[in-house]
């Protein structure tokens, strides 16, 4: 399954991500910080979804209350 998530109060304005079998296959950013976003997608390449979800939701970025991280859990709970 592959979806495009619009993202809320990141840099980044979409996230487009795929999973199968509930590891995810690809991760993609639109936006945002590019150093750290593909380190964020290569690290989370191949990894179950609820792994990825106990280790990034939550995370704030600076001030806001949400973060890039924080983002893809979302979509990563919108697709099931």
């Amino acid at each position: 399954m592959k979806i495009t998530y619009k993202t809320q109060g990141t840099c980044s304005s979409h996230i487009e991500v795929e999973v199968e079998d509930d590891v995810v296959q690809q991760v993609f950013f639109w936006g945002g910080c590019n150093g750290n976003l593909q380190g964020i997608s290569r690290l989370v390449k191949g990894m179950k979804v609820e792994d990825i979800i106990s280790k990034l939701e939550g995370v704030k970025c600076g001030n806001r209350s949400t973060s890039c991280p924080d983002q893809l859990c979302k979509a990563l709970r919108e697709m099931k």
